[in-house]
């Protein structure tokens, strides 16, 4: 496998920051909406981001040898209400890089499978409002032999993983606050070489891959019709090491990321039963991470596989 340079190291964080399970859940997993029994709403998702600066450490650099980074990732996307009150969810990307300068060629692949339970346990009104409690569990598994260690431009970490979220929404009249907390467990994964250094040197191909954390938060207006929302998402990698000028990028290395964005979704008058999303976001602090911006699109169309007829068309419950 080619060497990366020292100035290549810390660059290739944030991408895999990007690909965890927390980037890839846009919609659905991280949000307070639940679907109605025996309905199943599927779509494509596509998302592209970019950085050229990048923090090495915590000291912010950029690095002529690699230009600008770039992800596009192209995912299905699908939640199926079981009831009123527990949806289950999957989500299966493709994901593809590029570096605009340099000699690395990019990589790109089917990334991993995750899948979850969302449950909503509690719901009831808190003065003038409604307070509802969820909880979510999930899992994923790489659904290809792509390579974890080949930063920055490998699609993901190869890594299996398993979370539980608690989400806590408190909605008054057509506007909203949502606060989640959610701990990742992330399984060794192995690389391609039989030795290598962190802060210390293993003479293994087994890397054990540090544990993460994430706090999300978001607020704005929602209804039938209409979502927008300012999100502010805490990433934290729960152990690791910094790189430096003199180290390779790896896997396991603390990858931090602080960022701030909105999305937006709208429902079409004529066929409900179709909305449209988009959104983005940017990084704003981080830690051996590029400084990411990254905008996304996508469409999701409600199957109702219920054997009533009903008179509305389906559609996400606002709650």
């Amino acid at each position: 496998m080619k060497k990366l340079t020292t100035q290549t190291a810390v660059a290739a964080m944030l991408l895999f920051a990007m690909l965890l399970p927390h980037s890839l859940s846009a919609q659905t997993d991280i949000d307070a909406l639940m679907m109605a029994k025996n309905e199943f709403c599927i779509g494509p998702m596509y998302s592209y981001s970019s950085w050229k600066n990048y923090w090495e450490g915590t000291r912010k650099r950029d690095n002529e040898n690699l230009g600008t980074i770039s992800t596009r990732m192209l995912a299905v996307m699908g939640n199926y209400g079981i009831s009123k009150k527990l949806s289950v969810l999957f989500n299966v990307p493709y994901v593809k890089t590029k570096a605009s300068a340099g000699t690395l060629q990019g990589l790109d692949g089917m990334q991993d499978l995750s899948l979850f339970l969302k449950w909503r346990p509690f719901q009831t009104k808190l003065g003038n409002g409604k307070l509802s409690v969820l909880g979510l569990a999930g899992v994923s598994f790489p659904l290809s032999d792509y390579t974890p260690d080949y930063l920055p431009l490998s699609i993901g970490l190869h890594s299996k993983t398993a979370l539980g979220r608690l989400m806590v929404d408190y909605k008054w009249r057509d506007f909203f606050a949502t606060a989640s907390a959610t701990y990742l467990l992330r399984d060794n994964i192995k690389i391609d070489r039989e030795s290598y250094y962190t802060t210390e040197m293993h003479n293994t191909h087994e890397v054990e891959m540090p544990d993460a954390s994430n706090y999300n938060f978001r607020a704005g207006f929602r209804n039938q019709r209409w979502i927008a929302e300012a999100v502010v998402n805490i990433w934290t990698t729960l152990g690791g090491f910094d790189i430096t000028r003199n180290n390779m990028p790896f896997p396991s290395n603390k990858m931090n990321a602080t960022t701030v964005g909105g999305n937006f979704k709208y429902v079409l008058p004529p066929l409900p039963q179709l909305s449209i999303v988009a959104g983005g976001n940017t990084t704003v602090a981080g830690r051996n991470v590029g400084q990411t911006t990254t905008v996304y699109g996508s469409v999701f169309y409600i199957l109702d596989f219920s054997r009533k007829s009903k008179s509305t068309a389906p559609t996400l419950k606002a709650n």
